[in-house]
């Protein structure tokens, strides 16, 4: 088990992985071995290091009491409403942002595979080499926070596992920018969204992709997977410690539930919390190998209803950041009309922008037309949520994004 610990917690006897910090701040020319000697102790105490990782299946545990805080600030000072918090430019239209995010996402897919395939053969590899793709994300949700994340959502289960790191590097930057991180920490968490998965890559393309449900065997390789990246991550010696926490601990669940390590509360770090949920928000609304996707409105009722998985504050804030009608979301006006939610209100959660399309009353189609409910005067407001299944609408997405959306990827193009 891979665990990051203050370097004053360090004790002869256990086996360290890796520190946290270039190889020119530590005396020792490797970065994993078994200390074994008050000597050897002394020096790394001495380095100016404040941590590193142990690997307590080669070496001593801490002991429990001796379990360090989180390195990242505790939640409740960061959660300032929206309103409250200035924003450097004026949102753009969604529909001239859905253009730019679309090409991103193909630009930002290529990129994940190409820094995959090089981390899983072994080749070097620097977070250099997206940090310019974490930026242009990161411009993208200042334009127009809904696009990107909503687009996301949009890809085929062949493309899973890259558009995946893709649509949770945008959510985490989007839930850090609404927890008013700091930029540095807002850029690290979108760097841990694109890398939360890579110990993926060393598990078989067929137990991934199998349809059927898999066995209690198969299960436990595919739950090895957080530590596998992890020591992947580490042994690059080119991501910082936060990073490498996401990849190994966003399976964790607050209630202890989770895996590889059944940490609870606050024992998780900030990020990882963070993690759980963006990754469980995007798995559950994306069409996998046998695996039918929730809606956005779906995800977030269901999460809501699993009491005790997630931080209650971390899943607060993501639902502002997604909204409680998100973008794509069938509702039922008032009015008897059923409409497609455009993209969120800046300041309300209850009064989109939406599309409607449909009369209910009659059941049959009518004149599309765009309805801000924000609007002073507009008399029309929100019913219900309303079950894609009930009304057996197909190709909805197209409403909202512009994009006429088949079988094939929409993301195969720069």
């Amino acid at each position: 088990m891979l665990k990051q610990i203050q370097v004053s917690e360090l004790r002869v006897g256990m086996y360290v992985q890796s520190f946290c910090g270039s190889w020119m701040d530590h005396p020792f020319w490797r970065s994993h071995f078994l200390l074994d000697n008050e000597e050897d102790l002394r020096k790394i105490r001495a380095s100016g290091l404040a941590a590193l990782w142990i690997d307590t299946s080669q070496g001593l545990d801490i002991q429990a009491e001796e379990l360090p805080s989180p390195a990242v600030p505790t939640l409740e000072p960061l959660l300032i409403p929206a309103q409250e918090r200035p924003r450097q430019r004026p949102r753009i239209a969604m529909s001239d942002e859905v253009i730019q995010a679309l090409s991103l996402c193909a630009r930002t897919k290529a990129a994940v595979l190409s820094l995959f395939s090089d981390l899983r053969m072994g080749r070097a590899v620097h977070p250099e080499q997206i940090t310019r793709l974490i930026a242009d994300i990161s411009d993208s949700l200042i334009r127009h926070p809904d696009a990107l994340i909503s687009l996301a959502r949009l890809k085929t289960s062949d493309e899973y596992t890259y558009m995946h790191s893709v649509a949770v590097c945008a959510l985490m930057m989007s839930l850090a920018y609404r927890l008013n991180l700091p930029a540095g920490l807002v850029k690290e968490a979108g760097m841990a969204g694109i890398l939360h998965e890579v110990g993926k890559m060393m598990v078989p393309a067929e137990l991934l992709n199998k349809a059927a449900p898999l066995t209690e065997a198969e299960f436990d390789s595919l739950r090895r997977h957080p530590e596998i990246g992890a020591k992947l991550l580490l042994d690059t010696h080119h991501f910082s410690p936060r990073v490498v926490d996401v990849c190994l601990h966003h399976h964790e669940r607050v209630d202890g539930s989770g895996y590889p390590h059944k940490l609870c509360g606050t024992q998780i770090s900030l990020f990882s919390r963070m993690a759980a949920v963006c990754d469980s928000y995007d798995s559950v609304t994306s069409e996998r190998h046998g695996k039918q996707a929730w809606t956005a409105a779906e995800a977030i009722r269901k999460m809501a209803d699993q009491k005790g998985q997630f931080d209650e504050q971390v899943f607060h804030a993501f639902v502002r950041c997604i909204g409680i009608y998100p973008v794509g979301a069938l509702v039922l006006l008032h009015s008897g009309r059923l409409a497609i939610v455009m993209e969120q209100h800046e300041q309300s959660l209850l009064t989109p922008r939406v599309k409607v399309f449909y009369s209910a009353k009659l059941r049959m189609p009518i004149a599309q037309s765009v309805i801000d409910l924000a609007v002073v005067g507009e008399q029309d407001s929100i019913a219900s949520l309303e079950s894609l299944k009930k009304w057996g609408f197909k190709h909805l997405d197209e409403l909202w994004s512009g994009i006429s959306i088949g079988k094939q990827s929409i993301f195969n193009t720069a």
